[in-house]
């Protein structure tokens, strides 16, 4: 981790507001992740961070990726235009897939000449895919408890477990191939017990199919949901893993193929957010302080996320209870309403750890305050 010290010196060289990627961090979470999960490859979920560096990064680390735009789906392709054409195609087919179950049809027309595996979850896409990417590989996108999660997905993406065998052969049917299943147990997720029902649903989709003829699917992908270390109430990522290894051993033969969606995993810890006081007052006998970063910008997972992004001053002393506001003119720019702070001053540096995925992601320019400046650390 980052210290203090060099957080200060940082923010004294480039100004604030702050946001810095420690890149040590960020292959620190991902050797843990393959360490914990050695029959799993991981699909860095582009969308939690989009940073071209992280994904360099991830790339060098042997990482495969997650895209649900075109954009994303550019960004990963720049680090890998070094590559000869065939060796190019042939890391698009096994390390990228387009996780988005709803695709416009100009994008499965650019998809299509990289021959990419994609998601599906209803019957119109199917022929939706058949039309505009039909050298696209499957796989189907299966709705899952989301139980305790975060953010609940399922609500709007995933085929019941019902229809799921349907839906697989009629794209057999149309002349295409269903590589296999995917689920999401919703983002953020500390209920353990979610990925064990969407293990066995999906075992039992497989065992379906193949009781109705259907034996071309080889791959299972797990999706995301796996919890960042916010606070004390997370508990270890080797317990969550040791319970997807024992499920994954107990479903499914050794020759499936199994991959998974971490972003938030990955990206939470390796960001650090640096900004400055620049107001304060006392309401209601209780102190307010005005950063210069804000809901509209790298605290945006206060609104879009549902997350909390604890505010730490470099100061110390005795603390109480205070008030942190973003710089905007929107009463909406709320930080948090119950911060323990010491006394500050104008100009004194406050800082959130673990802010790395969808935050300075979702940045804007609203107010005309610019996202936070972005700086790479142990690159």
């Amino acid at each position: 981790m980052i210290t203090k010290s060099r957080l200060q010196n940082l923010a004294r060289q480039h100004g604030t507001p702050l946001f810095v990627i420690d890149h040590d961090a960020l292959r620190k979470v991902y050797r843990e992740f393959k360490k914990h999960l050695p029959r799993v490859q991981a699909y860095y979920a582009v969308k939690a961070n989009p940073d071209p560096m992280i994904v360099r990064t991830l790339f060098e680390e042997g990482a495969s990726f997650d895209v649900a735009s075109m954009p994303e789906f550019k960004i990963v392709y720049q680090n890998i235009r070094h590559l000869p054409a065939k060796q190019r195609q042939d890391w698009i087919w096994d390390k990228i897939i387009y996780a988005n179950p709803t695709k416009p049809t100009d994008t499965l027309e650019e998809l299509n000449r990289y021959k990419p595996l994609v998601t599906f979850d209803n019957r119109e896409e199917i022929h939706k895919i058949k039309r505009h990417a039909p050298d696209a590989g499957l796989a189907l996108r299966l709705k899952v408890p989301n139980t305790g999660a975060m953010v609940e997905l399922s609500s709007k993406f995933g085929a019941s477990p019902g229809e799921a065998v349907d839906l697989i052969l009629e794209a057999d049917r149309l002349g295409l191939t269903v590589e296999g299943i995917s689920f999401h147990v919703g983002s953020q997720t500390t209920n353990f017990e979610n990925y064990v029902q969407a293990l066995s649903l999906t075992a039992g989709v497989f065992q379906e199919a193949r009781s109705r003829g259907y034996t071309k699917m080889n791959l299972l992908d797990i999706g995301g949901g796996f919890p960042a270390p916010y606070d004390a109430s997370v508990r270890p990522f080797a317990e969550l893993a040791k319970v997807i290894n024992t499920e994954l051993d107990r479903l499914f033969p050794a020759d499936i193929q199994v991959l998974a969606e971490p972003g938030r995993f990955f990206a939470a810890v390796c960001g650090t957010s640096v900004s400055s006081i620049i107001g304060k007052a006392v309401r209601d006998g209780k102190t307010c302080y005005y950063i210069n970063d804000g809901v509209y910008h790298t605290y945006s997972g206060v609104i879009f996320d549902h997350c909390k992004y604890p505010v730490h001053a470099f100061k110390k002393g005795p603390t109480s209870i205070c008030s942190v506001f973003g710089p905007t003119c929107d009463a909406l720019d709320v930080v948090s309403m119950a911060e323990n702070l010491p006394e500050l001053e104008r100009g004194d540096l406050v800082y959130s750890v673990n802010i790395g995925a969808y935050s300075h992601a979702s940045s804007t320019w609203f107010n005309g305050f610019p996202p936070a400046k972005v700086v790479h650390a142990n690159r």
